[in-house]
C-alpha cells in the first residue's frame, strides 16, 4: 500500500484534534497470539463454558487449571509487541493519537510503551482478588496452581484470586466503558483496527465515532460490517500499514 493509498487518511490524522484507535485480535494474532473465534481458533480446542464466570464460582480449582493450560498453549515461545504495536506508541508518543482502546488482553500494547490505554476486556497479566479487589502479577500465581495450589488465594485477606480479564457472563467495567464511549463519541478520527467488529459493546464504539460527524477508518485483513459505512476500508497486514502511516505523518505535510 504506497503513500498515495494513505495519503487521505494521513490527511485527516494530522488535521484531527482527537484521533482515538481501537484494537482487536488482528494485531494479537500478528505477535503469534492464536485468536479465539476463528477456524483454527482457540475455541474449536477448548469449551468457552468451562471459562464462564460461574463455572469460576462454582468449580474455582477446575478453572484455574483450564485457565493455566490453555495460557500455556496460548504463549508458546517468546511472545512480542510487533509492528502495529510499535506504529500505535509511536503514534501517541508523537501527539496523533489521543487514546488507544483495546479489546486485547496480552499486555503487549504496554509493552510497546501506549500509556493512553484503556483495557475494556482486562489484562491477563494480572489477577484480581474477589475479596480485597487488591492486584498481583499473574506469573506467579500461575507458577502456584502448575505447583497444585488450586485455586490460588489471596495472601492479604485468604479469597480466591481471579484472573483480571472480563469473563464470559461478567459485565464490562462500567469505567472503561464510559471512557471508550466518551472517547469514541469525541473523535475526529476513529481507526478500527484488526477487529472483525463483531463483538459488542466494543463493536459500537465506531458506530459512535461515526454517529457523532468522526472520520472511521477500518484496518483489516478481511470485511467487517462497517466496511461500507467507512470513510477509509484497507483490506490488509496490520503491521504493514500501521508503521506506513506512522511515518508517513512523521514525513509532515
Amino acid at each position: 500500500m504506497d503513500h498515495e493509498q494513505l495519503g487521505p487518511v494521513v490527511d485527516a490524522i494530522r488535521a484531527a484534534d482527537s484521533v482515538v484507535a481501537m484494537t482487536g485480535a488482528g494485531v494479537s494474532t500478528a505477535s503469534g497470539i492464536p485468536d479465539f473465534r476463528s477456524e483454527d481458533g482457540i475455541w474449536t480446542e477448548y469449551d468457552p463454558n468451562d471459562f464462564h464466570i460461574s463455572r469460576f464460582r462454582s468449580d474455582p480449582e477446575g478453572f484455574w487449571r483450564e485457565r493455566v493450560e490453555m495460557v500455556e498453549e496460548m504463549f508458546l515461545g517468546d511472545i512480542e509487541p510487533n509492528a502495529a504495536h510499535e506504529a500505535l506508541a509511536k503514534l501517541e508518543s508523537n501527539g496523533h493519537l489521543r487514546t488507544l482502546i483495546t479489546q486485547n488482553v496480552d499486555g503487549l500494547h504496554q509493552d510497546a510503551g501506549s500509556e493512553e490505554l484503556i483495557e475494556i476486556h482486562g489484562n491477563g497479566q494480572r489477577v484480581v482478588c474477589t475479596g480485597c479487589e487488591q492486584r498481583f502479577e499473574i506469573d506467579p500465581v500461575m507458577n502456584r496452581v502448575r505447583d497444585g495450589a488450586a485455586p490460588p488465594t489471596c495472601g492479604h485477606c485468604g479469597d480466591v484470586l481471579k484472573p483480571d480479564v472480563v469473563l464470559f457472563g461478567e459485565r464490562l467495567p462500567e469505567e472503561d466503558l464510559y471512557r471508550a464511549r466518551s472517547a469514541a463519541r469525541s473523535a475526529d478520527v476513529f481507526l478500527a483496527i484488526g477487529s472483525s467488529l463483531t463483538v459488542e459493546p466494543a463493536a459500537s464504539l465506531p458506530r459512535h465515532a461515526r454517529t457523532n460527524g468522526g472520520t472511521l477508518c477500518i484496518v483489516n485483513f478481511d470485511r467487517t460490517e462497517l466496511s461500507d459505512r467507512a470513510a477509509f476500508d484497507f483490506r490488509g497486514d496490520v503491521t504493514e500499514i500501521l508503521p506506513r502511516i506512522a511515518e508517513s505523518l512523521d514525513e509532515g505535510p
